[in-house]
């Protein structure tokens, strides 16, 4: 006969992460070495009983996790643009995306605009403060038209001189996506390793776990800060 104990918790009991203060659901019951572990909010760590209480029972602090996020985009699809650091070349807003990073003691937000050249249609990278805008877009292809920017230069003078430069910054561009591509991935990597280690630290409450799990933070800080970097050096 099964003398299993019952578990404490089932799915669907509301409960409180008591190192935390944060509410969720469980989501999954196992039965592993002997104890139950369960499973919060679909999380891929797995929660002891002894790190989680009904929230019926709960006399501490509750901690709401949600927040309301206010982003404010200064530039928009089509708006017409300049970039530092490239001179008087005009740039179109093909795209832009907001990454959002949340840890324990840590939390900021980049927006990060995708950028169409004029003249070659070549592809950049470019963060708000390092944009200027030059016509909004329901104005940018009158812009253009004055400027004279729609027709492309086929004037032989120079063009070998021209096309060399060009060259030159694909190159450059070029290794820096390539720099970048790395570096996303080596965060990706450490993201993977910091919830590996939280979730041994929150199931044994061994305080080496923490420290690796601070390791990580300060590492993946680190490849975020050069990221950055490599954009504003993106020539």
């Amino acid at each position: 006969m099964d003398k299993r104990k019952k578990a404490k918790f089932k799915i669907g009991d509301t409960v409180v992460i008591t190192m935390y203060g944060t509410v969720g659901n469980i989501t999954d019951v196992k039965f592993l070495d002997g104890s139950y572990v369960y499973e919060v909010n679909h999380s891929e760590g797995l929660y002891m009983e002894s790190t989680l209480q009904h929230i019926s029972e709960y006399e501490g602090e509750i901690v709401q996790e949600s927040e309301k996020i206010d982003i404010t985009y200064k530039f928009f699809f089509g708006d017409l643009v300049q970039v530092d650091g490239y001179g008087q070349d005009y740039f179109k807003i093909v795209g832009f995306r907001t990454e959002i990073w949340r840890y324990k003691e840590n939390a900021w937000e980049d927006v990060i605009y995708e950028l169409s050249r004029l003249s070659d249609g070549e592809w950049l990278e470019a963060h708000e403060e390092e944009l200027t805008l030059i016509a909004e877009a329901e104005d940018a292809e009158t812009f253009i038209q004055k400027l004279g920017l729609l027709y492309p230069i086929n004037k032989k003078t120079g063009k070998k001189e021209i096309n060399k430069a060009s060259s030159a910054v694909r190159k450059a561009e070029k290794e820096a996506l390539e720099e970048r591509k790395e570096k996303k991935q080596l965060i990706d990597g450490l993201l993977d390793l910091y919830n590996d280690y939280l979730a041994l630290y929150e199931n044994f409450g061994d305080d080496e776990y923490k420290k690796v799990t601070v390791l990580v933070l300060n590492k993946m800080k680190k490849l975020s800060s050069e990221l950055y970097n490599i954009r504003r050096n993106y020539k």
